[in-house]
């Protein structure tokens, strides 16, 4: 990174001070990142966001009082709200799955080693997905697991009530990206360039009113299933 460049402003959210010490160990060695403040809940969270306005925030799902969940999808509601990156043991995937459908930008587990880590840190701070193929299966594993029929019914006709504003050539590129697919993967699929991928990518963005891959993924799991 450009040495002239800021360091990227990390918020750490998590209800056990060892996990927050040790976030702030790995990432505060690091010469462009930068632990600004941390939180024990998603109240905290909320006003240290807004007094430091970080550029990342690596938000704890499950904490007493108000969870990270609630919290992430009053940050992300904002104008201009920070990039986050969700905190799990994978026990807890309904609200991971919460997070990503209000716009996190994936998750890492909270024994993920430490490269690993500051690699999806800086891969949040650039506005990109962190959610390998793997883990995006497991995420819509979750979301198309046992539920009420009612409920059923009604996610996937809003999915396919959303999906119906694509053209084909968009729709076939949201089902590739659905089944975990990069650019140049769905480039070769649909014999087009990837700068072509990239476009129809763009008006996916656009028109489902998501911010991130992992969504369009889950609105397509959700309109088949």
């Amino acid at each position: 990174m450009d040495s002239e460049r800021k360091p990227v402003r990390v918020v750490v959210v998590d209800d056990e001070q060892l996990v927050r010490m040790a976030l702030r160990l790995v990432i505060d060695g690091e010469p462009d990142l930068t632990v600004v403040a941390e939180a024990a809940d998603g109240d905290a969270a909320i006003a240290v966001v807004d007094e430091q306005r970080p550029d990342v925030v690596l938000m704890d799902v499950r904490m007493p009082g108000r969870d990270g969940l609630s919290a992430t999808r009053e940050l992300l509601g904002r104008p201009t709200p920070p990039r986050v990156l969700i905190l799990t043991t994978f026990d807890s995937d309904d609200l991971v799955l919460g997070a990503l459908r209000a716009g996190a930008l994936g998750f890492v587990l909270k024994d993920t080693q430490p490269p690993r880590l500051l690699d999806a840190v800086r891969t949040v701070a650039e506005g990109n997905p962190v959610l390998s193929p793997a883990a995006t299966a497991r995420v819509i594993a979750a979301a198309t697991g046992p539920q009420s029929s009612h409920a059923r019914d009604t996610s996937r006709e809003a999915a396919r009530e959303q999906l119906s504003r694509l053209t084909e050539r968009e729709l076939e590129t949201a089902r590739a990206i659905a089944d975990g697919l990069g650019n140049p993967q769905i480039a070769q699929r649909l014999r087009i360039s990837v700068a072509t991928v990239k476009a129809h990518t763009s008006g996916l963005f656009a028109k489902l009113a998501v911010e991130n891959r992992v969504q369009i993924a889950l609105l397509v799991r959700d309109a088949e299933g």
